[in-house]
C-alpha cells in the first residue's frame, strides 16, 4: 500500500466513505444494515459523530483506503468514559495496515479526550460463510481487546442468523472521581494522528 495518511474527516467526505462502507451492507453480514444509506444520511452520521467524538479517514496513493470512528456506548452519564468504536477498509485494501493505523490515531485522540474504555462489537458467525468471518473479532484482539460476551442469533441478514461479540480495551486508570470526556474538536490536534 502507498504511503498512509490519516486526517479528520468531515461532512463532505460522506461519498467517498459510503463507497467503502456500501459493499459490507451489500454483500456482507459484517454490518446489520440491510440498506445503504443515502450520501444526506451519512453525512449527517458523521456530522454528528465529530460533534463529540473522532471520524477519521486513512488515505492512501490519494484514494480513501478507511475509516474509523467512535460512538458512544450508551446514553446515561455514568457510561460518558466508554465509547464504541467502528472501523472500515476498503474492500481491495484489507490486510494492509490501514485498520491498525487508523485505529492506533482513534485511541490517541479517544485518551486525549480522557476517555477509559472501548468497546467493539462485531458480528461473527457460528461457522464461517461467504458473508461473515472471525476476521473483525480477531483483528480486535490482535490490538489488545478482549472479547467479554457473545449474544448468539440475535443478527439475522441473507436468511442467516448470526451472534454478536463484545470486546473491550481498557485505554486509561480508573479513578474514582474522573475529569469530564472532552469533546473531540476541544482536544484535536493535528499530532494526534501521526
Amino acid at each position: 500500500m502507498d504511503h498512509l495518511t490519516i486526517r479528520a474527516a468531515a461532512p463532505e467526505d460522506a461519498a467517498a466513505l459510503l463507497a467503502v462502507y456500501a459493499p459490507y451492507v451489500e454483500k456482507t453480514a459484517v454490518t446489520f444494515e440491510y440498506d445503504v444509506p443515502s450520501v444526506e444520511e451519512f453525512a449527517g452520521r458523521i456530522a454528528r459523530t465529530l460533534e463529540r467524538y473522532p471520524y477519521l479517514i486513512a488515505e492512501a496513493g490519494g484514494r480513501v483506503a478507511g475509516y474509523a470512528c467512535a460512538g458512544p456506548f450508551k446514553d446515561r452519564p455514568a457510561y460518558d468514559w466508554a465509547v464504541e468504536t467502528t472501523v472500515y477498509i476498503r474492500e481491495d485494501g484489507r490486510r494492509r495496515g490501514a485498520g491498525r493505523a487508523l485505529y492506533a490515531a482513534l485511541e490517541r485522540c479517544l485518551a486525549a479526550q480522557g476517555v477509559r474504555n472501548l468497546n467493539a462489537c462485531a458480528a461473527c458467525p457460528e461457522r464461517e460463510d461467504e458473508y461473515l468471518t472471525w476476521d473483525s473479532v480477531n483483528f480486535h484482539m490482535r490490538l489488545g481487546y478482549r472479547l467479554v460476551g457473545e449474544f448468539y442469533g440475535c443478527g439475522c441478514k441473507f436468511g442467516r442468523w448470526y451472534n454478536m461479540a463484545w470486546l473491550e480495551k481498557h485505554i486509561g486508570e480508573h479513578l474514582p472521581d474522573p475529569a469530564p470526556v472532552k469533546p473531540f474538536p476541544a482536544v484535536f490536534r493535528p499530532e494526534l494522528l501521526r
